[in-house]
């Protein structure tokens, strides 16, 4: 196994860990937008997003009644998400042109 094969594979297995794992104890204050809306006075005029219903809305999935595994499934579905996302477009950008024949 190449070296890059197995520092990709051991920051994939990290990025699973952390986000299946660790993510529950992130911090649940608001954001720094949502702070300031709430210290002005305009978050009353917030309204919900398209997707506020989706599977997969207010970083938990629906359906799953334990918030810490909601949470960690979540995280974990994201990085799966982004790996396959980023592997495709790099398999993409990394082609070599093929040689024509003169």
């Amino acid at each position: 196994m190449s070296k890059n094969r197995k520092f990709y594979i051991g920051g994939f297995i990290v990025s699973l860990f952390l986000a299946g794992v660790v993510s529950f104890y992130a911090s649940s204050s608001p954001d720094g937008l949502e702070k300031v809306a709430g210290d002005i006075g305009f978050i009353e005029t917030a309204k919900d997003h398209t997707y506020a219903d989706g599977v997969l809305a207010d970083y938990g999935v629906k359906g799953i009644e334990n918030e810490r595994a909601s949470v960690g499934v979540a995280g974990v579905i994201g990085v799966i998400g982004t790996a396959v996302v980023a592997g495709v477009f790099f398999k993409i950008i990394a082609r070599k042109p093929e040689k024509t024949k003169r």
